[in-house]
């Protein structure tokens, strides 16, 4: 296989799993969303954690990146239990579509963190996947998942940030590992003071989806940091909508979901937007390749 086959097959292997993890958290039941975010992150830390241990330069950072660090890991918790927030009360595949907005909010963000200014058509493509994201949402008072729908778009915004500075941090030429395990570390404390006040007991099924969410989404993590390093994200990053149609898929068979018209719409606007920033990217830049954490 070449280099970008296999950056494909990776970057899809994520998307399942994301949405894998989704459905674990829908499966976990009504516990809260601090409980489930827990233990998303601890395996997260514990495979991030002993893996560093094994390197040479273990758990140091790069000299000045400590801020953009935190700055990720405040982005990605806030994203994260939005995001798990959104899974509880909405369609699977409805929350994680509001989760995929996160790269044309990292566009916008890109302004003020990278300096990057968009041109006039990608300013089109941001309009147009934002008005996608209107057909999800639903925003009239008569819509019950109003609330949830908004908290989801919030989960996106914040997930487009914490990429910004991971793009950030890979620019400064910090280690993908080093990034995991400080959003990992920054979650997973976070979420204890929740879990010590306010710990709501669980069954052992209940347990058990606890830990499949958490190796899930590790393994999406680790999945698609591999992606990156195989192949240019301009090449593979369009790949990364399979999760919707993933999460369609698991909804319907598992938790019997189905959403509807508006959203279906709402879908189809945003991955198009998504196909043509990616077509652009491949026309500008058609021989150059880059790595990603």
């Amino acid at each position: 296989m070449s280099s970008k086959q296999k950056g494909i097959l990776c970057i899809i292997c994520a998307a399942f799993s994301f949405a894998m993890m989704s459905m674990f958290v829908r499966l976990a039941g009504d516990l809260p969303t601090y409980e489930k975010a827990f233990f998303r992150n601890i395996v997260a830390l514990i495979v991030s954690g002993t893996t560093l241990a094994f390197t040479e330069k273990k758990y140091r950072f790069g000299k000045g990146n400590f801020k953009f660090i935190m700055a990720r890991a405040v982005g990605g918790t806030i994203g994260m239990m939005s995001n798990f927030y959104a899974v509880d009360h909405l369609a699977i595949s409805d929350a994680s579509m509001l989760n995929k907005l996160s790269p044309f909010f990292s566009m916008v963000f890109s302004i003020w963190i990278l300096k990057e200014k968009p041109k006039a058509r990608e300013w089109l493509i941001i309009i147009v996947a934002f008005i996608g994201a209107l057909f999800v949402v639903k925003p009239t008072f008569a819509n019950a998942d109003l609330f949830p729908s908004m908290i989801g778009f919030i989960g996106g915004m914040t997930a487009g940030l914490a990429y910004t500075f991971v793009r950030k941090l890979g620019g400064r030429g910090e280690r993908g590992q080093v990034i995991v395990f400080y959003f990992s570390a920054f979650s997973t404390l976070i979420t204890i003071p929740l879990m010590i006040g306010n710990f709501v007991p669980m069954s052992g099924y209940q347990f058990l989806m606890l830990v499949l969410v958490g190796l899930s989404a590790t393994a999406g993590q680790y999945s698609i940091t591999a992606a990156y390093q195989f192949a240019a994200a301009k090449d593979i990053s369009v790949y990364d909508y399979t999760q919707v149609i993933f999460a369609a898929a698991l909804g319907f068979i598992f938790l019997d979901q189905m959403a509807d018209a508006y959203s279906y719409v709402g879908y189809v606007i945003i991955i198009g937007m998504a196909v043509l920033k990616w077509w652009d990217a491949t026309r500008e830049h058609p021989a150059k390749g880059t790595t990603a954490s």
